[in-house]
């Protein structure tokens, strides 16, 4: 009898699967985080005032452009985009 992998479906690689169990992890820290201290918009270097969450959501969406960008532009490893995402999550997280 074979065992079947709950994500044996789909080809999914360890980088990947770990790309979005932290935005998971990132989408509950951040929501417990402005349950307990709720913020007020303010301006960093973004040209808009934002609030924590767009920030997030900022660096979110630039994360998935870069690792588009990694995968379909360079023969970088998928870990240099990793590592270039977590970088500007936290830059635009607290200067953004």
């Amino acid at each position: 009898m074979e065992t079947v992998s709950f994500f044996g479906w789909m080809a999914w690689t360890q980088p990947t699967a770990l790309f979005f169990i932290g935005i998971g992890s990132i989408l509950v820290c951040m929501t417990i985080w402005e349950i307990k201290r709720p913020c007020t918009e303010r301006k960093g270097f973004l040209p808009i005032a934002t609030t924590r969450g767009d920030r997030l959501f900022i660096s979110l969406i630039t994360s998935g452009f870069i690792h588009l960008s990694v995968v379909g532009a360079t023969e970088w490893s998928i870990w240099t985009a990793f590592g270039l995402s977590v970088t500007l999550l936290l830059v635009t997280l607290k200067w953004g």
